[in-house]
């Protein structure tokens, strides 16, 4: 019997009623569907400072930072929704991936990235449905070493888009972004088998 792949999920927004939030469940239904174990967290759950090498250098690596980069280390995939702040990604996920990048000593660099695969999507009001900032996203992703899977998924029009129980209206638009999760777990069985 073959292990199933671990995939780490999250949405780059805190907001308690973000769009992005409900839409990488979607991903996480696709990719447990698939066969993969997958751990849901919180951004917002990680109160980490913003990246400052000098803090860094004189206290170590921050313990929310750590537990963080802990969590990436444990999991070969990662599902990620992304807002779209100002036509690239928000501030509490460049954060979040500029902490866990850093290397603690002997540890080769990237490790918490590196070969790792990733699936990206992102909902916003607007009518690109957040797709400038798929483009910045899966630029820094795929420099950091990390496979980014050619699928993607923007939803416009986000204050429309979901049912009250968190699915997206468009039984088209759920089974893209099931898929784009279903596409992480059968990469990485293919990648580990």
């Amino acid at each position: 019997m073959s292990t199933p792949q671990k995939i780490l999920a999250f949405a780059g927004s805190a907001r308690e009623a973000s769009f992005n939030k409900k839409l990488v469940q979607i991903a996480v239904n696709g990719a447990r569907k698939a066969g993969a174990e997958v751990t849901y967290i919180d951004l917002r759950n990680f109160p980490i400072p913003l990246f400052d090498q000098d803090l860094e250098a004189a206290e170590g690596m921050p313990p929310y930072a750590q537990e963080l980069k802990s969590l990436f280390l444990a999991h070969q995939g990662l599902l990620i929704a992304s807002p779209e702040y100002n036509s690239t990604i928000s501030p509490l996920l460049k954060n979040a991936i500029d902490w866990v990048s850093r290397s603690a000593p002997g540890e080769p660099m990237l490790a918490a990235f590196s070969g790792k695969v990733v699936g990206i999507m992102s909902t916003s009001p607007g009518a690109l449905g957040g797709l400038r900032g798929l483009a910045s996203l899966r630029e820094m992703l795929g420099n950091i070493s990390m496979i980014v899977l050619p699928d993607q998924k923007a939803i416009p029009q986000a204050f429309e888009a979901f049912t009250e129980s968190g699915t997206l209206k468009d039984s088209k638009q759920q089974e893209a972004v099931e898929n784009i999760g279903a596409k992480v777990a059968k990469m990485l069985a293919k990648l580990n088998a």
